[in-house]
């Protein structure tokens, strides 16, 4: 096999028919939602258009995924169009400063995902839990539908969820005629034609025909002007923009840029689980970080909305033969030619057209295969998808994502406890949930109740801590206490610290205490936080029965009961 320095992750020329073949059609995929996501952003159509060919040409090359497919997509559309809206709203009258800080923006956010690679983040972003993931993206699905319904029916983009929500009565108040047509048809082509023509789907994929078809009714039967449309295109290939920095609004670009580089790491590392299973191969997720965060950075430098692995356009993709970074910068060659020599064609593209293409993108990015199994999913997962959902659509993303992940880790740490707590055994008897052995339960006899067998399992951490000396508060009448840490492979400093504060009641009350089978990094946790010294090496043992019976000997010297 011919195979290419690792410098471009999984190129070689073994596919390359297949390569071209999903290159053309992931390309025939992302012309028409480019332009509509472009449109959605605030930042026009050729923005978009320039997004998918940098993100989607820099990321195919450098990225982690060789099949993924990178370009503008829902979420990071929906967040661009807020971060657009933000920074021209600074400058009313001078829109043009307020786009150079907000393509800055996506220029700092593409270096944050560099870096979020290079510090090896992208493993962390998967533990993102999946009722977090989906509350998330049905929220943007929302929000796409929402600020799509005042183009559907003839009236301008309202950027904002919750404008646009409160906007409805008053657009379906005063629709467009024209419009409201060509959203029909548009609604109908996207959303029948893969139900019900697969084939004639396949040849021509639904958002193009639906692109085609609506544009060519506008253009044949309507008056021109009818329904509002795209306007003058730019062609050819773009000016770069330097970075803009304004000191006085640094730290707003910062955050946004934070948003989108985790957003948009979030949106390519999902995409790229899904390139794994249809293609069984494993990503490298930092590596596709660093892809991203080139692309990204290189898109806002020529004034393209920022991208992420996108999922539609990977699957098909894969289903047409692209398995290497060839289909994906392929793609991104493509879009090229068509914005160097077609662009003007696409000015008379309506936006009712674009719309309802976008209200397919949204319904699709809702996750309805967990909405399906509601009634059958845990209750806490389902509070907080629809916490996550929620604050989505009306309060902000990152906010959304952070409550979620913050209740999310709340129930993690919950359930742990329950298990640390579970996993706590006391006995002062032979009678014991804890595994004796004949000779330690005769040891236990013979104590006649005065020694205290307390066994710690597993990690213990925080959330276990104060329920240690609650447990222990109900046993009076014994002489020694043992602590078996023999399955614990890990403490935390407040478990040390509660510890600590048994074994110095105990003793105060002139009881000794002994340690058994505390693991190396157990028993170093316990020698730096100075638990160690309070019980002494005389009183450590690595056997438990061994312990035991020292306890017995020194029940037996106490004169308690009879030796």
């Amino acid at each position: 096999m011919k195979q290419v320095p690792n410098y471009i992750n999984g190129l070689h020329f073994n596919n390359l028919r297949g390569d071209i073949y999903g290159g053309l059609t992931a390309a025939v995929v992302a012309l028409p939602l480019a332009l509509a996501m472009g449109v959605a952003s605030g930042a026009g159509p050729i923005a978009g258009m320039y997004g998918a060919i940098f993100v989607g040409f820099f990321a195919a090359l450098f990225g982690g995924t060789p099949a993924q497919v990178s370009g503008p997509t829902g979420p990071m559309t929906v967040v661009m169009a807020g971060i657009f809206t933000q920074f021209t709203g600074l400058f009313p009258g001078d829109p043009a400063t307020g786009a150079a800080l907000a393509f800055t923006v996506v220029m700092m956010g593409g270096l944050f995902q560099i870096l979020f690679g290079l510090l090896k983040v992208g493993k962390y972003i998967q533990l993102v839990p999946h009722p977090v993931v989906s509350g998330f993206m049905s929220g943007i699905g929302v929000i796409i539908i929402l600020i799509q319904i005042g183009p559907l029916l003839g009236h301008a983009p309202t950027a904002r969820p919750l404008a646009a929500a409160l906007a409805i009565p008053d657009h379906f108040a005063r629709p467009q005629q024209a419009a409201i047509l060509l959203a029909i048809i548009t609604l109908a082509i996207v959303y029948l034609i893969p139900k019900f023509l697969p084939r004639l789907n396949k040849l021509m994929p639904s958002p193009l025909l639906a692109l085609i078809l609506g544009t060519a009714v506008y253009l044949l039967f309507m008056d021109n002007g009818a329904a509002a449309t795209l306007g003058t295109i730019p062609s050819g290939l773009p000016d770069p923009r330097l970075p803009t920095i304004m000191l006085e609004h640094l730290w707003q670009m910062i955050v946004a840029a934070l948003i989108l580089a985790a957003l948009g790491s979030i949106d390519s590392l999902l995409t790229s689980l899904v390139a794994d299973n249809v293609t069984r191969t494993y990503h490298k997720s930092d590596r596709e970080l660093i892809g991203q965060g080139i692309g990204n950075t290189i898109a806002g430098l020529f004034g393209g909305l920022p991208g992420a692995g996108a999922t539609m356009r990977t699957v098909v993709n894969v289903k047409a033969g692209g398995l290497t970074p060839i289909s994906g910068a392929l793609h991104a060659v493509i879009l090229l030619v068509i914005v160097l020599g077609a662009s003007g064609l696409a000015s008379n593209i309506p936006n009712a057209v674009l719309a309802g293409i976008l209200v397919k993108v949204g319904t699709d990015i809702i996750d309805w295969d967990y909405l399906k199994k509601v009634h059958r999913a845990p209750l806490a997962g389902v509070v907080i998808m629809l916490v996550v959902l929620i604050m989505t659509v009306f309060i902000d993303l990152m906010i959304a994502v952070g409550t979620g992940m913050v209740m999310a880790s709340l129930l993690f740490l919950k359930r742990m406890t329950d298990l640390q707590i579970n996993s706590l055994k006391i006995t002062t008897s032979e009678q014991s949930e804890m595994p004796l052995n004949d000779n330690e339960k005769e040891i236990m006899t013979n104590a006649g109740g005065r020694i205290l067998l307390f066994s710690l399992g597993g990690p213990m951490s925080f959330g276990s801590a104060k329920n240690m000396a609650k447990m222990l508060s109900t046993y009076k009448n014994y002489d020694v206490m043992v602590i078996d840490v023999s399955t614990v492979p890990l403490i935390d400093y407040t478990s040390c610290k509660a510890l600590a504060e048994i074994i110095t009641d105990a003793q105060s009350l002139h009881r000794n205490v002994m340690l058994v089978g505390a693991k190396d990094k157990v028993l170093a946790t316990l020698k730096k936080q100075q638990v160690f010294h309070l019980i002494g090496s005389e009183n450590t043992f690595q056997l438990r029965e061994s312990a035991l019976a020292t306890a017995l000997a020194s029940v037996k010297n106490s004169g308690i009961i009879e030796a």
